[in-house]
């Protein structure tokens, strides 16, 4: 694997700032918490309080997601977490809870620009698969397009693609009931030896 996969410590607080942050520094923009906090705390924050609210999950026990690197530069991003952690998967009417396990949750890709189409985010999910085991998940899901090959927006390709989970051994669990860039989302589901 061409790419060093890391998990976002705070030590790592401002690679992840540069995958994350937008442009603009009052611009409201996601952070990667609009899947994990409730809508009216994620609405709440202001966007000079989301970077604040991402250092704090960094310094946690579990890092919020992890980043992968080209020698010195990072290049990309990829938020896993316990569903549990994710109110938006676990309050969901349209992503199924298939079982009572404790799985974790592949939510998010970011790559960045002039690095994509290189692999990053094949890197990035099979770094998700070691980090979610490397923490005892017994099984690790995504909630991907299934798009045929067909081309997806680059903006909404950040829940990536059914070909993309299924290259790192994952496979449909479930339909769901969600739709991104007219696509609908299925639910890949990877089981993992605990170690």
């Amino acid at each position: 694997m061409p790419f060093a996969i890391h998990p976002a410590t705070s030590e790592r607080f401002d690679d992840v700032a540069t995958l994350l942050a937008p442009r603009n520094p009052d611009s409201p923009t996601c952070w990667c918490l609009t899947y994990r906090l409730p809508p009216k705390e994620n609405q709440a924050l202001s966007a000079r309080e989301r970077p604040e609210r991402v250092r704090e999950l960094c310094s946690g026990p579990i890092p919020p997601g992890i980043l992968a690197y080209d020698g010195d530069d990072v290049v990309g991003w990829c938020g896993v977490a316990p569903r549990s952690e994710l109110h938006a998967f676990t309050h969901s009417t349209r992503i199924p809870r298939l079982d009572d396990l404790p799985v974790w949750t592949v939510w998010c890709f970011r790559v960045r620009g002039g690095h994509r189409g290189k692999g990053v985010a094949q890197a990035l999910l099979g770094g998700a698969v070691e980090h979610a085991q490397h923490h005892g998940a017994p099984a690790i899901e995504g909630y991907p397009v299934d798009n045929g090959g067909a081309r997806v927006n680059a903006t909404m390709a950040y829940v990536g693609t059914r070909g993309l989970f299924e290259n790192a051994g994952f496979t449909k669990a479930a339909d769901t009931g969600s739709v991104s860039d007219g696509f609908p989302r299925i639910l890949m589901r990877l089981a993992l030896e605990r170690h």
